[in-house]
């Protein structure tokens, strides 16, 4: 709400080619309150002194010689970011008034001066303009912060899911009624996990702990967006992903793959540039899942199905630095991966499992990896 303090702390130009206007009206505001009150008798100045000042009030004769109150309003209009005009008109001529209106004056004051028409015009155009721009100020504040909650929601949740839940009148703080749950025939899961970590952490400062961990992740974010995979989440110090969802694609093996054998290198290249020796374990899957948006004040994108589980279980029972990937995947993918066969293993809730490792590629950005 618009107090009279607010108003009277208000920035008064006053435009007239009669110096004796003008003194009229500065004792008439300086009388009622108003503290910032400044005056030209040179309209060519106008628009300058506006860009430099951003008044609240101008009060503008329309008779001037040189450059008419008219041709100062249009002027005005070009560099008025907001489309408010804070124009309040002087003139003697009842004609010019409607004309002055269609132009885009706020108001109009009539000569000559009466001193009540006057302090009432100024103060209802000033707590109306200072209005506006408190309503504009809220409605920036209100993008600002939608922008910011977009951002952060895209943060969260793959895009796709974020503009389903964005389109949804019932959303409210506490949540949503209706569950997100989408199934999926065919996706590549992709599980990675830092060998030792437990290890490795009882010797560094908490600290340096999460640097280590957040550098590494950061690498893996970057390799999922390039290689078109949506990062699920992290688990202490495991990493999940998965290609061919929430947009279902053909190539999600291929994708998966190219992002565990770039994960490698990441790993590597972490280690290169920091004197570290960790080590991954990456395990991957093929098949069915189910994914949806859980919890109502914090929201996750999570997956079921037996695919999760087992893709876990490649990354728990491979080999530190490699790749441990099911019969399932393997079927998926031709040139330019290079396997070897692992053999049956037993696998936790599975049984015997014909298993590969993912040695390499060939053909890709000149690299191949071997088995160590």
């Amino acid at each position: 709400m618009i107090d009279s303090a607010q108003i009277h702390r208000a920035r008064i130009l006053i435009v007239d080619d009669m110096r004796a206007n003008i003194l009229l009206l500065e004792r008439m505001l300086s009388g009622a309150g108003y503290a910032r009150v400044t005056s030209t008798t040179d309209p060519s100045e106008v628009c300058a002194l506006h860009l430099k000042n951003r008044y609240d009030l101008i009060l503008l004769d329309l008779q001037m010689p040189g450059m008419d109150g008219f041709q100062v309003m249009e002027a005005l209009k070009r560099h008025e970011t907001d489309g408010y005009l804070p124009v309040l008109v002087i003139t003697a001529q009842p004609d010019h008034m409607l004309r002055a209106l269609k132009a885009g004056a706020k108001d109009f004051v009539s000569k000559p001066f009466d001193l009540a028409e006057v302090l009432i015009r100024v103060y209802n155009m000033l707590e109306v303009r200072l209005l506006h721009m408190e309503t504009r100020e809220l409605y920036e504040r209100v993008l600002a912060e939608q922008a910011l909650s977009e951002r952060l929601l895209l943060n969260v949740l793959p895009h796709s899911i974020a503009e389903r839940l964005k389109g949804r009148p019932e959303i409210t703080a506490d949540g949503f009624a209706e569950v997100i749950a989408d199934s999926f025939a065919d996706v590549t899961v992709i599980f990675a996990d830092i060998v030792e970590f437990t290890k490795f952490s009882t010797g560094v400062s908490p600290k340096a702990l999460v640097d280590v961990l957040n550098d590494i992740f950061t690498r893996f974010d970057s390799i999922a967006d390039e290689r078109g995979l949506e990062k699920i989440k992290t688990i202490g110090d495991a990493y999940m992903a998965a290609a061919g969802l929430p947009v279902p694609v053909e190539d999600h093996a291929a994708r998966a793959a190219h992002m565990a054998l770039d994960m490698l290198e990441a790993v590597d290249s972490f280690n290169a540039s920091s004197s570290h020796a960790l080590k991954v374990r990456i395990g991957l899957d093929t098949g069915a899942v189910v994914a949806g948006v859980i919890g109502k004040r914090k929201f996750l994108y999570d997956l079921w199905g037996d695919v999760v589980n087992t893709a876990s279980r490649m990354q728990s029972q491979g080999v530190a630095g490699r790749i441990h990937v099911t019969d399932s995947t393997r079927r998926r993918l031709r040139e330019p991966f290079i396997f070897s066969q692992r053999g049956p293993i037993e696998v936790k809730g599975k049984g015997a499992m014909r298993t590969w490792f993912l040695d390499g590629r060939t053909g890709v950005r000149g690299s191949t990896r071997l088995p160590a």
